[in-house]
């Protein structure tokens, strides 16, 4: 096709962007260093991971409220109904204070809400598969099915512990994020010692 480059083929805007990458490697290796010092925390002290997620969310929640109740109040200025708006906002607000003054009740609810997605999903997939033949794979989605059950049910019955589980899946990504990152900026910072030279 035209305008296709294989992966040997040099084009000016690629040049041009290993460039820019290149002399901004210090940046690329800081973020890595960075969600690898994330990644470590959510691994060792994953209580003040979560916890420090529900402040975020809260101050998510408290800003999209504010912004809900100046937009009702702009509407109504403007003659518009107004009515959802503000509920949204107070709703949003009410949330924010809910996460902060009780933490652990906004990580339940995530966790729940998780076990909630896991159980349906699996059922879903449980009705499916007696849909399929045993040719089509069918019990490959009976044991997706099955293990999404048992997770589901797991969070239900232990639902701090799935949130010390998922805090350690966040913190596992980060991790092998942040390695890929600062690998990435010392490729990058040998790229640009290279072509100094030369």
């Amino acid at each position: 096709m035209t305008g296709t480059r294989f992966d040997g083929e040099r084009s000016p805007g690629r040049d041009l962007l290993v460039a820019l990458l290149a002399r901004n490697w210090w940046a690329i290796g800081l973020r890595g260093v960075l969600a690898i010092v994330f990644g470590l925390i959510a691994l060792f002290l994953p209580g003040a991971t979560m916890l420090s997620l529900v402040i975020v969310f809260a101050i998510y929640a408290f800003v999209d409220g504010v912004f809900g109740v100046v937009s009702a109040v702009r509407a109504a200025q403007a003659g518009e109904r107004w009515g959802l708006l503000v509920t949204e906002g107070l709703v949003n607000i009410a949330v924010a204070v809910i996460a902060v003054l009780w933490p652990g009740i906004t990580v339940l609810a995530f966790v729940l809400l998780v076990a909630v997605w896991a159980i349906l999903t699996g059922a879903l997939e449980l009705a499916a598969a007696f849909r399929l033949g045993t040719e089509d794979g069918r019990w490959w989605l009976v044991v997706g099915g099955l293990v999404s059950l048992v997770y589901g049910a797991l969070l239900v019955v232990a639902p701090m512990i799935g949130a010390v589980v998922l805090t350690w899946w966040l913190g596992a990504y980060a991790l092998i994020f942040g390695v890929a990152l600062v690998v990435l900026a010392f490729k990058l910072k040998a790229r640009l010692d290279e072509r100094q030279r030369a």
